[in-house]
């Protein structure tokens, strides 16, 4: 990938779109950081294919959400339970 610096970007930035298009992704530096990805729309719908669209499309998705990493439970009962009669 290659890295543009901002001011050179915006100078040329029809030159960064159609290496974006032929030559794949990119990266826009600010102060020496990378700071935004310039892609094609064609990597970007690949990006996007298949994901909802919707909040609901993602609950009612097939698989896993997320990973939710959950503590261990303690070995004994901190309370005692009351009786019914």
């Amino acid at each position: 990938m290659a890295k543009w610096q901002l001011q050179d970007a915006k100078a040329r930035f029809s030159k960064v779109v159609d290496d974006a298009a032929s030559k794949g992704p990119q990266i826009v530096t600010r102060r020496g950081v990378d700071a935004a990805v310039v892609v094609s729309i064609e990597d970007w719908r690949a990006l996007h294919a298949g994901q909802g669209s919707t909040w609901k499309d993602v609950l009612l998705g097939e698989g896993p959400r997320f990973d939710l990493p959950l503590p261990k439970r303690a070995a004994g009962s901190s309370r005692t339970l009351p009786e019914f009669d």
